[in-house]
């Protein structure tokens, strides 16, 4: 081997691996509050959807458990009552390796929940279809917007927290 191939290979990163090993729900519940009180007149639905993060590492090797958080709430925009409320958690279990330390975090938050977002998507249009309303297609998650938001709402706490009450 000559001196370029070596000093080639040395300075070469090794390629990130990521595998699912498994993916699951955690916990879900669907409440259809329409049905519950009955509904009267016109019903416009209102859908918000806030999505929640947690990354947590297993006893083994390379192994993370990522954990996206759901909440679907949808209100009927004339009057604010409430149709139906999802919560969804649902996880995957990953193997990641060759991921430098600096870059592990946002790895586990943007890029394993944009792995197990097609299966959350298809979870809450079968509910919601199974539930009695129209199904609920999800619109794609900006799970790098998502991020930055934690960081700087993480970076706000921490400021909050080093200044002294009764200074402005």
């Amino acid at each position: 081997m000559s001196e370029t191939e070596g000093n080639g290979a040395a300075a070469q990163q090794p390629q990130v691996r990521m595998q699912i090993l498994g993916q699951y729900i955690r916990d879900m519940s669907f409440e259809n509050i329409l049905v519950q009180k009955g509904a009267s007149g016109e019903v416009t639905p209102d859908v918000t959807v806030q999505v929640a993060l947690d990354a947590r590492k297993r006893p083994a090797d390379h192994q993370y458990e990522i954990i996206t958080k759901f909440t679907v709430s949808s209100k009927n925009k004339a009057d604010q009552s409430q149709l139906f409320l999802m919560e969804l958690d649902y996880a995957g279990l990953f193997h990641i390796e060759n991921v430098p330390e600096d870059q592990l975090h946002p790895f586990l938050l943007i890029e394993c929940p944009r792995m197990l977002f097609p299966y959350v998507r298809r979870i809450v249009s079968d509910v919601t279809r199974d539930g009695g309303f129209p199904a609920l297609n999800l619109e794609p998650v900006d799970f790098v917007a998502l991020y930055r938001q934690e960081i700087a709402r993480r970076a706000a706490d921490i400021q909050k927290q080093e200044t002294p009450s009764g200074t402005a």
